[in-house]
């Protein structure tokens, strides 16, 4: 077989019997060995995985990572992604942007930087992959009405959230509960950092900083939610192009793709001003970095986590221009009232749901009551309506107080 590349090979029976040829199949093992010999040495290997709470026989054909990205995917939490809001709820238009399509953005930036740096692909995508298990419905609204309603209680942080469903919540197999992911996986996602989110990582060395592929799922978080939710508002019309001019990154892109504001702007300049903004961020992470790593001569995971800082970031003349748009996006786009308005109802309908399951918790269904002997009533209350879609959580309210709607 011409061009076939090398590895191990077996000779493939086909099923029908009328046909038999060698074949390549890699197993766990050898992947593996690909991975020992072709990424970088300071990236994380699934063979050296610090391993899984609860003892389980390895896969056969597919390591560690991968196997934590798999189980994640095939999880309820993924799936509900699809339905709770990242800016704009789901019913203001089709194609803003869900938890879910963020997440999968995400996912992709972050693969294509861990590629690049030689750092271990599954496990960056397997914590990109998971980070948002925990936003409730209506995004950020969402997320402060929960913790102002369980300040008494522990609070409510989206980030520990994801976390405790992928370790408790999450109930697929018999032997345990959540999805027995590796350490590496769960410590990526419980020191996932950004502007909003910090996690008590208490379990996992706290000394420690994140390993780079978690790193990577950081930055790859900010550049998605920066250059996509910068997309969504032009699209929306909460503000216009010219209203960007100050910005110094505005400016720099427009130089790049030759738009001045002579040139009319369309559908598709607004995708190439997008386009360029996640190039100019993902090349400036992979400079700086690769810089980064080089000078301070980090060769194994260990110094990674270790070092004084964070070994991914931006450049000293490009953070500021990043910061200076996230700035732009809060007071225009997140203060606007359009979306304070639709903020402003969001927490209104978690509110009077939070308030009216811990009066009456009767009114939870019987799989959710169950866990009230073992939880304390506020945490599962909490743990029902963070798991709820944008649509669910409405239809929740209205069968709850609408004295026309069948519960």
């Amino acid at each position: 077989m011409q061009g076939r590349p090398a590895g191990p090979s077996i000779d493939y029976q086909d099923p029908t019997g009328l046909e038999s040829r060698s074949a390549m199949f890699l197993r766990r093992e050898d992947l593996e060995k690909i991975e020992a010999q072709t990424l970088a040495p300071y990236a994380l290997t699934s063979s050296r995985s610090k391993g899984r709470v609860h003892a389980e026989k390895e896969s056969d054909t597919r390591p560690a990572f991968e196997r934590d990205r798999d189980r994640i995917i095939h999880t309820t939490a993924f799936r509900r992604l699809e339905y709770k809001t990242q800016v704009f709820v789901n019913y203001e238009g089709d194609h803003y942007r869900t938890r879910l399509t963020h997440t999968l953005e995400v996912a992709q930036l972050g693969r294509s930087i861990t590629r690049r740096l030689g750092g271990n692909q599954d496990l960056t995508e397997s914590i990109c992959l998971a980070h948002d298990f925990g936003h409730p419905p209506f995004g950020h609204a969402g997320e402060h009405i929960l913790n102002q309603l369980m300040s008494e209680y522990g609070g409510f942080n989206h980030n520990t959230q994801s976390y405790r469903i992928v370790t408790e919540l999450e109930q697929n197999y018999p032997n345990f509960k959540g999805l027995n992911l590796t350490y590496e996986t769960r410590e990526g996602m419980i020191k996932h950092e950004t502007d909003y989110d910090k996690s008590d990582a208490g379990e996992f060395e706290p000394e420690k900083r994140a390993s780079l592929e978690a790193q990577i799922a950081n930055f790859a978080d900010e550049i998605a939610y920066n250059t996509h939710d910068l997309e969504d508002g032009l699209r929306a019309g909460l503000f216009s192009p010219y209203d960007l001019e100050h910005l110094a990154i505005w400016q720099d892109l427009r130089d790049e793709i030759k738009w001045k504001n002579g040139r009319s702007y369309t559908e598709v300049t607004r995708h190439e001003l997008i386009r360029e903004l996640i190039g100019m961020s993902v090349n400036n992470v992979l400079g700086k970095t690769a810089v980064t790593l080089q000078k301070n001569q980090i060769d194994t995971p260990e110094k990674v986590q270790l070092h004084h800082q964070n070994i991914v970031g931006y450049t000293a003349e490009f953070a500021p221009k990043v910061k200076a748009l996230k700035k732009f996006l809060f007071e225009r786009m997140y203060r606007h009232y359009r979306l304070v308005r639709m903020q402003t109802k969001a927490e209104h309908f978690i509110s009077d749901l939070f308030t009216a399951y811990m009066k009456e918790p009767m009114m939870l269904p019987h799989t959710t009551q169950e866990r009230l002997t073992t939880v304390p009533r506020p945490r599962v209350i909490t743990d029902y309506i963070a798991g709820m879609t944008d649509r669910y959580a409405l239809n929740e309210w209205q069968k709850l107080f609408d004295p026309y709607v069948n519960a």
